[in-house]
């Protein structure tokens, strides 16, 4: 099914296993000289009006956040897996973006092909379904393996998902179950002196001691300050065109320009924030289905793996120790790809 929701918005395609072919660049030569043909007014106008529909319609268009309703039967499976035909002229950053989806994800989903170069006619997996993290379904979520921000919204009874950047290895993202403290709209940045003594190294020059709000400014327009610790941690815009689906930060939460505008005036203060590590999630559904989805873990501390190994645990006992999905279940952990896998499907 397509859906066209209005001009000025991208093209929306709800499908099950179907190869999508959505064009990323366009070529105005053709429209231009259609226009220059025509010497009447009203004719003009009339072409000017289908060269806006068209170019609306086929320009690549930022995506915005995956909207999915909350399962109220116990199921934890959301979203449909999407293929994409690779193009002329698409890298991983292009499709990526469009799809608004994380750049590793969309790396781990698809790990034998070139990022920069990929083949034209190649089929791309896009990581669009998932199993919702094991936490209620209430406010913030984010679980860092994934990269990705769910918002639980009880009024709509629907999740968002938004693809995120978070803490670089040395500047990790902490776990941590906490709320949002205060929303600040043209947030000011104010780099502690590690950072301003690391920028100096790298650059050769000095950071300011506070960078005003402004198209210099690395939070964006807007971020949510959390109430953890001495609140130096945030959720977060950006001014720049990448880093989104990164361990890039030096700590906090960064999102799209147009998910963090839209999460601020979603969320109030108070708002619940959890933040998890749950690179394995494991799912009975309620047809009885076993679902196994996993990610790259952030280290390989050995607490962290005991955590998770306990739910991986959990999973081998319900497949009545059958050889064909234990050694799925171990072919899945170690290409890590984020994405669900069905185990009574390969039975």
């Amino acid at each position: 099914m397509l859906l066209f929701p209005s001009l000025g918005k991208r093209i929306y395609l709800v499908v099950q296993s179907s190869i999508i072919r959505l064009p990323m660049f366009v070529n105005c030569d053709v429209l231009k000289n259609l226009l220059m043909k025509s010497r009447k007014p009203h004719t003009l106008s009339k072409l000017l009006l289908c060269a806006s529909i068209i170019l609306t319609m086929l320009m690549p268009i930022k995506a915005a956040a995956d909207i999915y309703p909350i399962p109220e039967n116990g199921s934890r499976l959301i979203g449909t897996q999407l293929v994409y035909k690779v193009q002329q002229g698409d890298y991983f950053h292009s499709i990526a973006q469009y799809f608004n989806i994380g750049l590793i994800a969309l790396m781990e989903a698809n790990p034998d092909i070139d990022p920069f170069l990929p083949v034209p006619g190649t089929n791309l997996q896009i990581p669009s379904q998932m199993l919702l993290p094991d936490v209620p379904y209430q406010g913030i979520v984010v679980n860092l393996p994934e990269l990705r921000l769910y918002y639980f919204n009880q009024k709509s009874k629907e999740v968002h998902v938004f693809p995120i950047g978070i803490g670089r290895i040395g500047r990790a993202t902490p776990v941590m179950e906490t709320s949002v403290r205060t929303k600040i709209k043209n947030p000011s940045w104010t780099p502690n002196a590690r950072m301003r003594e690391e920028y100096l190294a790298e650059n050769g020059t000095e950071l300011p001691a506070v960078v005003p709000a402004g198209k210099d400014n690395p939070l964006g327009d807007y971020a949510l300050q959390l109430a953890y610790g001495k609140f130096d941690y945030l959720i977060h815009g950006t001014n720049q065109n990448f880093g989104i689906g990164l361990r890039v930060s030096s700590g906090c939460i960064r999102m799209n320009p147009d998910d963090i505008a839209w999460l601020f005036n979603e969320v109030k203060n108070k708002e619940k924030v959890r933040i998890i590590n749950q690179p394995i999630k494991v799912s009975v559904e309620p047809n009885g289905e076993s679902i196994l989805e996993v990610h790259a873990p952030l280290s390989n501390d050995e607490s962290d793996l005991e955590d998770n190994l306990s739910w991986l645990n959990a999973l081998i006992k319900l497949t009545d120790q059958d050889e064909v999905a234990n050694d799925v279940i171990t072919n899945t952990l170690l290409l890590q790809q984020g994405l669900p896998v069905n185990l009574d499907n390969i039975r």
